[in-house]
């Protein structure tokens, strides 16, 4: 029985679903629209991507519960494209993204993203929450007497602070007297019903552009089928294929972390590849998963697909049906709801620890932290994954040792203990000394790892430094695999099989 079996949904649940959905619903609107806006594109068609998006994720995606749609991540690199080359080719390149993050799942490399060190996670997720709070600021202007945004002043400000720390006290306080509903749904509704009972003098969603549309119409993208095309495209796709599965296994892998279960990042890649090649058919401009608002469904504690798929569906009826009435909705209602989302986000423990963790972690959180804000996010944790992998190298590299001592035969014994690989393989030179050594010496290999070519080059050099000064080397317990790519120093080896350690050398010349 999987968790999102019919058996699973009791009413209670089906009716948390539901509401959580609407309520992620009310908030994909503004985001979808800003979004298009970036984008240089229609605001249906941020629109169409959003409810796409979300409904083919929420069905089939790896991870139940979270949100897909259109992105500012995804916009800010579209953007280029469609003041270049135009909109026809914005289509083009999400069915081109979509076919690859398809193969990139297919090929079952999603289980990658399991390797992000936590930091580079921190990062992530700190990262996002103020790029959700500064992504606010925006709502905060108004058109000046030259049609340029100027800050609110006045009474204006005043209202649209009130209301939104209205709507942030509600989201707050009413779990302390029921969940009978989401307090975000709650205070979305409370805070519309004031503004338009009182008339208060505030921005709506209407004020953003106009959502009344239709159903969307299957269209295959105007580009001509040419390599031209395809040269245009491809880098736009790579870019814009990367940064979503970032985004959206980053964001399944902190979902998971929240619920304490495990998502299938795979399945995730297909279906964001799929949903993003249905969304470039039907005129949407792509998208992946949205932190802000999965973040709203899963502390709704709606985690199974009935939310997502109820938000996608509550979305296009608003385009078809209600669009009049979700016109009406203060811009402040939702701008409380994204706050409370970016104060929920950010992991606030990670700056009391800050002073308890190694230094270079500390370093890896602020570097994706602020990278995310000033560039975005596939730059920042693939920055974060770099510095990792290098403070590791760096660590590593510095535990090689050796201990030496005299046998009964008077040969000198080099006994190496640590990891010997590229970062450490200088270090490994600098133990011995074959000008000083006696006529027989031997390496004792069996507490060290030998791990990649640059280690058996290392030990290919070794080698050649005691053959110039005319001594004998004995390699002990070097693992079989080494012995396949070792050149001047193969006849040195000494293999024991019964007693050397069973693993394997990570070198490309094996295979």
């Amino acid at each position: 029985m999987t968790p999102d079996s019919c058996s699973n949904y009791s009413f209670s649940r089906l009716k948390l679903c539901t509401l959580s959905g609407l309520t992620v619903a009310l908030a994909l609107v503004p985001e979808a629209i800003a979004f298009a806006f970036v984008a240089q594109v229609h605001p249906l068609t941020g629109l169409y991507a959003a409810f796409i998006m979300g409904l083919i994720t929420a069905a089939f995606g790896g991870r139940p519960g979270m949100i897909s749609g259109a992105t500012g991540a995804l916009a800010v690199v579209m953007v280029a494209l469609v003041v270049q080359h135009g909109v026809e080719y914005l289509f083009a390149t999400v069915v081109l993204m979509g076919l690859l993050q398809i193969t990139f799942g297919l090929l079952k490399l999603g289980k990658f993203i399991r390797m992000v060190p936590f930091p580079v996670m921190l990062g992530f997720v700190n990262g996002l929450a103020i790029v959700i709070f500064l992504a606010q600021m925006g709502h905060f202007k108004l058109p000046g007497p030259d049609g340029t945004p100027v800050w609110m002043t006045g009474m204006k400000l005043y209202a649209m602070l009130g209301l939104i720390a209205l709507t942030m006290a509600i989201i707050y306080l009413l779990p302390r007297l029921t969940r009978a509903i989401p307090s975000a749904l709650a205070g979305i509704a409370t805070v519309s019903f004031l503004v338009i009972f009182f008339g208060i003098d505030t921005k709506t969603v209407g004020d953003m552009a106009s959502i009344a549309g239709g159903l969307p119409q299957f269209h295959l993208p105007q580009v001509p089928l040419n390599w031209e095309t395809l040269k245009i495209i491809f880098p736009y796709s790579l870019i814009l294929a990367a940064i979503g599965l970032i985004e959206s296994l980053l964001t399944l892998n902190l979902i998971d972390e929240m619920t304490d279960t495990r998502g299938m990042p795979n399945r995730e890649c297909v279906a964001q590849g799929s949903a993003n090649v249905v969304t470039g058919f039907f005129g949407g401009m792509g998208g992946c998963a949205m932190i802000g608002q999965s973040m709203i469904n899963v502390n709704n504690g709606a985690t199974q697909r009935l939310s997502g798929i109820a938000a996608a569906l509550f979305l296009l009826s608003f385009i078809l049906f209600a669009s009049q009435w979700i016109a009406m909705i203060p811009l402040a209602a939702l701008i409380g709801l994204m706050f409370v989302v970016s104060q929920k986000t950010f992991a606030w423990g990670s700056l009391a620890t800050m002073r308890k963790v190694p230094r270079s972690d500390a370093m890896v959180v602020v570097a994706v932290t602020v990278i995310t804000v000033l560039t975005d996010l596939a730059i920042a944790v693939v920055t974060g994954v770099i510095i990792s992998a290098l403070v590791f190298a760096w660590q590593h590299a510095k535990h090689i040792k050796v201990t030496t001592y005299p046998d009964n035969k008077g040969w000198k014994i080099y006994e190496l203990e640590g990891t010997l690989f590229f970062a450490s393989t200088a270090e490994f030179q600098s133990l011995f000394t074959p000008k000083d050594d006696p006529d027989e010496v031997v390496v004792e290999f069996r507490r060290a790892r030998v791990m990649d070519h640059s280690a058996v080059e290392a030990i290919d050099s070794l080698a050649t430094r005691y053959q110039q000064a005319g001594k004998r080397l004995h390699l002990r317990h070097l693992s079989p695999d080494c012995l396949e790519v070792l050149e001047k120093a193969k006849d040195m080896v000494e293999i024991n099989v019964g007693e050397d350690p069973h693993y394997h050398l990570a070198d490309d010349k094996l295979g």
